[in-house]
Parts: C-alpha cells; sequence; structure tokens
C-alpha cells in the first residue's frame, strides 16, 4: 500500500492482548510481551491534508461584500445601517416577537446599563444561537425531504458564524467577570430550547424576532459608539481577529470595529425580516427574486 506523504499514521495495540489466558506460565511461553512482539502493529491511513487548510489557510467569509476590500474609517462611516429601519407588527405573531425582544431589552438594561463591551459579549452569545438552530432544523429537513432547501442552511450557518466572530473579538477586548459567564451560560441553554421549539413551531414568528433583536442590537453599538466619540470609552487599537476577519486598516481602532458590527447586524435585521416575510408568503426559495416592504 502507497501513502502519500501527508498521510499519518497511528499505530493500535493488537487486540490478542485482550484475550490472554489468566493461568501462570513460564516467561518464555506465551508471554504477552512476546506474543506483542510477534505481532505487527496495524497500521491505518488516515489523509491530513484535505484537513489541514480547513485550519491554516480557510479564510472566513463576511457577510457584507463591503469588507472582501480593505475598509478605511472613512468607508466604514459611509456602511448603510437603516437606524430608522423598524419594522411595524402587523400580527399578533408580530406583536409577540416585538414584546418578547423588548423584555429582554430591559433586562439586558438593568444588568449591564452603559458597560456596553461587556453588553456586546452577552448580546453576541445569544444572538449566534439562531442561525445555528434554524440552519440545523433546516438541514434535517432538507435531509429528510431529499430536496434542495432553497440556499437557507449556507445563510443561516453564515449568519451564526459572523455572531460567533463578533464574540471573539470583543473577548479579546474585555475579560467577562465570573458570574457574567454563568449568566451567558444560564442565558445560551434556556434561549436555546427556547428558540429551537420555537423554530419547529412557529419558524416565521422565530425569524421576526431575530429582525427586532437585531434592531435592539444596533441601538446598543450606536450608543456605544457615542460613549466612544465622549471620551467615556478608550478608542484603543482593534484586535488582529477583527483586522483580518473584516479586512480592517492595520491602523484601525475600537470604533471602526464597532462600525463594522453594527453594519453586520443590519444586515441580519433586514435578512431575518425577509425570511418572516418569505414564510407568510410562501415564497421560501431563496433563488427567486422577492420583493421585501
Amino acid at each position: 500500500m502507497l501513502l502519500s506523504k501527508s498521510t499519518r499514521l497511528i499505530r493500535f495495540q493488537p487486540i490478542s492482548s485482550l484475550f490472554l489466558p489468566r493461568v501462570q506460565l513460564p516467561p518464555s511461553v506465551f508471554s504477552p510481551s512476546s506474543i506483542q512482539a510477534s505481532i505487527p502493529p496495524i497500521v491505518v491511513p488516515v489523509p491530513t491534508r484535505a484537513y489541514s487548510s480547513l485550519h491554516k489557510d480557510r479564510k472566513l467569509e463576511p457577510v457584507r461584500d463591503e469588507f472582501t476590500k480593505t475598509s478605511s474609517s472613512a468607508d466604514l462611516e459611509k456602511l448603510a445601517y437603516g437606524p430608522d429601519s423598524h419594522r411595524n407588527p402587523e400580527n399578533l405573531s408580530d406583536a409577540i416577537a416585538l414584546k418578547t425582544v423588548k423584555s429582554l431589552r430591559v433586562i439586558a438594561d438593568t444588568f449591564f446599563q452603559k458597560r456596553y463591551i461587556h453588553r456586546a459579549v452577552m448580546l453576541e452569545t445569544v444572538a449566534a444561537v439562531p442561525g445555528m438552530v434554524a440552519g440545523l432544523v433546516r438541514h434535517l429537513r432538507s435531509l429528510r425531504k431529499m430536496q434542495h432547501d432553497g440556499g437557507w442552511i449556507h445563510h443561516l450557518l453564515l449568519e451564526a458564524e459572523n455572531e460567533r466572530m463578533h464574540l471573539l473579538t470583543w473577548m479579546k477586548i474585555c475579560e467577562p467577570k465570573w458570574y457574567e459567564r454563568l449568566l451567558v451560560t444560564a442565558v445560551q441553554g434556556i434561549f436555546y430550547n427556547a428558540y429551537f421549539v420555537a423554530y419547529l413551531l412557529f419558524p416565521k414568528t422565530a425569524h421576526r424576532m431575530v429582525g427586532y433583536l437585531e434592531e435592539e442590537a444596533i441601538v446598543s453599538y450606536t450608543a456605544f459608539l457615542s460613549e466612544i466619540d465622549n471620551g467615556n470609552i478608550k478608542n484603543g487599537p482593534a484586535p488582529k481577529i477583527a483586522i483580518n476577519y473584516w479586512n480592517l486598516s492595520e491602523d484601525a481602532k475600537l470604533r471602526d470595529v464597532v462600525l463594522a458590527v453594527r453594519a453586520d447586524e443590519a444586515a441580519h435585521r433586514d435578512a431575518n425580516h425577509e425570511f418572516a416575510d418569505r414564510i407568510l408568503n410562501k415564497v421560501q426559495d431563496l433563488r427567486k427574486p422577492y420583493e421585501t416592504k
């Protein structure tokens, strides 16, 4: 058997050593060491080249086309985020979604107040859940029905990865306290299961809720920017992970990161409101054009 240079070998102990007799034998007769020495190890080729690029060379995909090229501070200031873009509830499910998000906002305001970096950590641990849950549900549905998903899975998983990158960025800037980590664990456990059930039963309402959640995220990040501009939060250098992910200039600052994150949240807001509309109007194939309101 020919093995390539990129093949890693795994050696297993012979299984015969598991079935040795329990009687006392002379050292020279069928001892475990003599048996093991007489049987060559099993060699299994494990290709590594196919997987190494996933970790070394893969460039994470941004959610906005503007970040495919290097963005200066001036470019980031021009990013459209629709500060007044609010989707008014049109039915009971929309009203429930909005009320749920507003209730979560009150809790966050009470707990974090103006500690916006710590608030961002909590926000992103929650915001990264819906895309993964929805992607999982639709992935299983696609397998079960043996048909194309219409492009939802890729978009939803990309959204989840983007929100996770937000979290990893903020973790380079602040260190959450032990009770904040405990709160994150509790909130994630509750929110994941609640959203999973909600998406199984009411996917339109679930996407509408995420749209409203992103609206609140934009409000929070805009207030974050105001605190930086007022000098209440130090405008330090941007973490390297943020510079690489959003293709920021090497001298990028914290303010540039907030602008980039806010632009991402605007994209998620618009996408999830459209998803809810598509489910309502039964136009779920993303490959087909759809006129949003």
